[in-house]
């Protein structure tokens, strides 16, 4: 019997860096799933895909085998057997997994292959829809989110240190707007599952995040 944590919210909240943690704490496999994603697209590409030939790429993405492990303290996503983290960052492939993500076959094939990874071993899994959708029976789902105020501030603070000229008040603009596409679109949109618990991290620190999680997994153990 394997365990996991669904962690979902909305842009900026922090989930992949708590996930991360959690998962680095409680020794779970962190299933990135943006980076499923990418390998996906990555795929896509080698095979020349049209990205806008929906039909080929609801065809093509069957044939896909994706998955994730950890070796030697790192993350490695799994294309057919090829470790292909070295080719998954690139503008190409993020462009193609903006065009694929939105195809419903592709979508379904990825929560196919999340939940085999769900079956094998336990995890951390993070995103908008994976306590409502990819994971619906794990016993430990937490709703991550802040303030749009606080995410702005967050992703400004970032931008800053990266020498960019940005706008707060723009930013947190594109947050609700985003925030409103992502609970509004056709296919698993954003959503508190019924039975999860909302962690509001907008004043909590990192750890104190990370460990409120890791508490409200031990709780739901017993």
């Amino acid at each position: 019997m394997t365990n996991s944590i669904a962690i979902d919210g909305p842009a900026g909240a922090g989930k992949s860096t708590i996930a991360k943690m959690v998962s680095k704490k409680l020794g779970f496999i962190y299933v990135d799933t943006g980076a499923m994603y990418r390998a996906m697209a990555l795929y896509l590409l080698r095979e020349k895909v049209d990205p806008s030939d929906a039909a080929a790429i609801s065809s093509k993405c069957q044939n896909a085998d994706i998955t994730i492990k950890h070796e030697n303290g790192e993350q490695v996503v799994y294309l057919n057997g090829e470790n292909v983290n070295g080719f998954i960052r690139t503008e190409e492939v993020g462009n193609m997994a903006s065009s694929s993500s939105v195809n419903s076959n592709v979508r379904k094939k990825l929560v196919e292959l999340q939940q085999k990874l769900a079956a094998e071993t336990d995890v951390v899994m993070d995103g908008r829809d994976i306590g409502t959708v990819v994971l619906p029976d794990s016993k430990c789902k937490v709703y991550l989110t802040a303030s749009s105020k606080v995410r702005a501030d967050r992703r400004y603070k970032e931008l800053i240190a990266k020498g960019q000229q940005c706008d707060l008040e723009k930013i947190e603009q594109d947050i609700i707007e985003r925030d409103r596409r992502d609970m509004t679109r056709d296919i698993s949109p954003l959503k508190k599952a019924d039975d999860a618990t909302e962690v509001d991290s907008s004043y909590m620190t990192i750890e104190e995040v990370a460990d409120k999680i890791i508490s409200l997994y031990e709780s739901s153990k017993n």
